[in-house]
């Protein structure tokens, strides 16, 4: 802190500051109260599965940036007080998921009181904790409204079109796996668990690599926050909404033949739903949450590859995507990845390549399912072909986007270089 000559001109200024502070602190309560004491912000938000995940998820971001106990038992008696003045003072309706919401609201007042009083390094760890967290949640809570916007722009959706390509690799994997999630209903439960939990490894991963990283960690995040308002100019170019919506009751004990969807006339079809399968965001996020777990302890990593596997699962049984949804999700994230990876110049070979044919390979597919389904009917050989040449590269992509951005290293190297020469 600077030292200043007249001992009365420093007092006023820590007391300016310390106002200011008590003022922001004031304010952060203020806002927290509100939204949790709104019927309407408590009914649409907190009470719902997803958007309560991604509230909680600010228990973990704290916890992994400050490991204290203390702020554990604020969080607690915050979430407590909370759901007293909601359930029993104004009487909401009671919603078992409203209980992460309220751990939530408390983790980010804690926090947010952390960012406020905290000086120096300490404060910029905390408010890119802070900050990305209210980000993240404000970014769930406006998905619903471009959706809306989505279909009512799109009422029509290309559904036989993906599911055409899809039985064309003589396979139907959304319906096996809907089968598998009736007749096993635990393994349904918990890949339904995963799913709806996505915020939590998002957190988890960027939490972990903050504290290793510090502020270079914000390219993590970014990538988060990215992912979703671009897949919805994504949805948009090829609207969809998945098995269950076009097959209804018939889904998943009664597909239709291979034989009769070879023969089908495709077109596009009224379908109510949300226009959210391709590409799948769920599996671009886990992606990009096991990408971006690399140099993290092995139970990150695990819990990351885990939510890969189940997610992928999970889109698949619910009937909410095709298997080329998924499998469009590769060079989709990858884009993604390479778009946030700021820390290297885009004319780098490796960020530049990965982001080149990841938005040119999610392009190509888009197309191909709008224009040329009939192409991948010509042999079983011609789908998996462009399946295994678009996920193998893509990985190997990252793999490289990720050796080379070891983060500002190549570009230290550089100046480096051009130093010793000038």
């Amino acid at each position: 802190m600077r030292k200043h000559s007249n001992p009365s001109i420093g007092k006023i200024i820590d007391r300016k500051g310390s106002a200011l502070r008590v003022g922001l602190t004031v304010l952060l309560f203020g806002v927290i109260l509100a939204l949790s004491l709104n019927r309407d912000f408590y009914n649409d938000s907190m009470a719902s599965p997803f958007l309560s995940l991604a509230l909680a998820s600010a228990l973990i971001v704290l916890g992994m940036i400050r490991r204290s106990w203390l702020d554990l038992v604020w969080v607690l008696a915050g979430g407590s007080l909370l759901a007293v003045l909601d359930l029993r003072v104004l009487d909401f309706y009671p919603v078992f998921m409203a209980g992460f919401s309220f751990v939530g609201m408390a983790a980010l007042a804690v926090l947010g009181t952390h960012t406020i009083w905290a000086d120096g390094d300490e404060r910029k760890l905390l408010l890119y904790g802070f900050l990305p967290a209210v980000l993240f949640v404000g970014s769930e809570y406006m998905a619903s409204t471009l959706l809306d916007v989505t279909e009512k722009l799109h009422p029509k959706t290309f559904d036989l079109f993906l599911y055409s390509v899809d039985c064309s690799m003589r396979v139907q994997f959304s319906f096996l796996m809907g089968q598998l999630f009736w007749t096993w209903l635990w393994v349904r439960f918990v890949c339904l668990v995963i799913y709806l939990a996505l915020p939590l490894p998002l957190a988890l991963v960027y939490a972990a690599q903050l504290r290793r990283q510090k502020e270079k960690a914000f390219a993590v995040m970014l990538a988060f926050l990215v992912t979703g308002p671009v897949g919805v100019l994504f949805y948009n170019m090829l609207p969809a909404c998945g098995p269950a919506h076009i097959f209804g009751a018939a889904f998943p004990f009664h597909p239709p033949s291979i034989v009769d969807v070879m023969h089908m006339n495709v077109a596009p079809v009224v379908l109510k739903g949300a226009r959210n399968a391709i590409p799948s965001l769920h599996m671009a996020w886990v992606l990009l949450v096991r990408w971006s777990s690399k140099g993290l302890a092995r139970w990150v990593r695990a819990i990351a590859l885990l939510f890969v596997v189940l997610t992928a699962m999970a889109t698949l049984g619910t009937g909410e995507h095709y298997f080329i949804d998924l499998v469009v999700a590769f060079p989709f994230s990858l884009m993604v990845q390479a778009l946030c990876s700021y820390a290297l110049p885009f004319r780098s070979g490796a960020r530049r390549t990965a982001f080149l044919f990841g938005t040119f390979v999610t392009l190509i597919w888009l197309a191909l399912l709008s224009f040329s389904t009939r192409i991948f009917w010509i042999s079983p050989v011609v789908p998996w072909a462009m399946v295994v040449a678009t996920i193998a590269p893509s990985i190997l992509l990252w793999n490289r986007l990720v050796s080379c951005g070891t983060q500002d290293e190549p570009v230290r190297a550089r100046a480096a270089s051009a130093s010793a020469t000038a």
